[in-house]
């Protein structure tokens, strides 16, 4: 068996909240109690969200909490030579697509289809006389072969029909940027994770990432996916709705953020911990015991 590799991959738009600080926990512990690898890579492609020195303040955060990465941290924007590469791979099932969200719905609204975000195939066979390629999309498959099914460590038995539940999805953004879907998955498959322990709301993400994976003929890691933080309106929390950082910079990491943080993710903690040390220790061993056996 591969030895295990894992990682935390937060996007620099801002300091880490609990949300996010939950879900570098997870793979971090999960990482820990495997006696694996932990790695972090800022996925900083989406440069009109980006903001300066959050890397930074993410990278310090992460140290205050007792978090280091075990391999040298990457930025995805230093990495583009291997989506561009990916997407030469992908040729034959890519196609140039000239719609704008707006069009995007209304094609759908007018078809009578009800939700007005899946890609309704406009440019599959071509773009319309006097069009410009706006974008790039995979092609995903039609009928059964659409079914993509996997295990989730904690969910179980997951499946999603490509075809009627997302559409032929985006690889290279009109702006420009590249696409989460396709970075996540080159560099996952060039850092060679085999564990990926994420927030259960990119649990929708994952047959996409299946099927990228197969296509390029990358291994498939295993996917467990934890609960996500919301606030007091049941919102996700994150840096769109208010989210605020744990990390003041002078407060009481381990009772205001780690153990509160360990107790969202269901571990009963001893509570006799004082330090950081006693609090890795104990909460990799009730890891181990809570997930490892899921």
């Amino acid at each position: 068996m591969q030895p295990y590799r894992g990682r935390f991959a937060p996007s620099p738009t801002g300091p880490l909240h609990m949300g996010s600080l939950v879900a570098a926990m997870a793979s971090y512990l999960d990482a820990r109690a495997h006696q694996g690898i932990w790695i972090v890579r800022m996925e900083d492609l989406d440069f009109d969200r980006n903001v300066l020195g959050a890397d930074q303040a993410i990278l310090a955060s992460l140290t205050r909490c007792g978090m280091h990465s075990d391999e040298e941290v990457v930025w995805q924007s230093k990495r583009t030579h291997l989506y561009e590469s990916a997407l030469e791979k992908l040729d034959p099932h890519v196609f140039p697509c000239a719609c704008s969200r707006k069009e995007i719905a209304d094609s759908r609204v007018r078809a009578g289809l009800e939700d007005s975000q899946i890609y309704p195939g406009n440019c599959r066979h071509g773009i319309g006389d006097g069009k410009l390629a706006r974008s790039f999309r995979l092609r995903v498959p039609d009928g059964e072969t659409a079914v993509v099914p996997f295990i989730d460590r904690l969910l179980g038995p997951q499946q999603q029909n490509l075809s009627s539940e997302v559409g032929d999805f985006v690889l290279k953004r009109a702006d420009g940027f590249w696409a989460y879907q396709l970075a996540v998955v080159v560099d996952d498959g060039a850092q060679e994770i085999t564990d990926i322990v994420r927030g259960e709301d990119l649990l929708d993400s994952t047959a996409r990432q299946l099927y990228l994976q197969s296509l390029l003929k990358l291994p498939t890691p295993r996917y467990l996916h934890v609960p996500v933080v919301v606030n007091e309106v049941g919102e996700k929390l994150s840096k769109q709705t208010g989210a605020l950082a744990f990390d003041r910079g002078d407060n009481d990491l381990l009772n205001e953020a780690l153990i509160p943080a360990a107790t969202f993710l269901g571990l009963q903690l001893p509570s006799s911990i004082k330090n950081l040390d006693q609090f890795w220790q104990e909460a990799t061993i009730t890891w181990a015991r809570t997930y490892l056996t899921k």
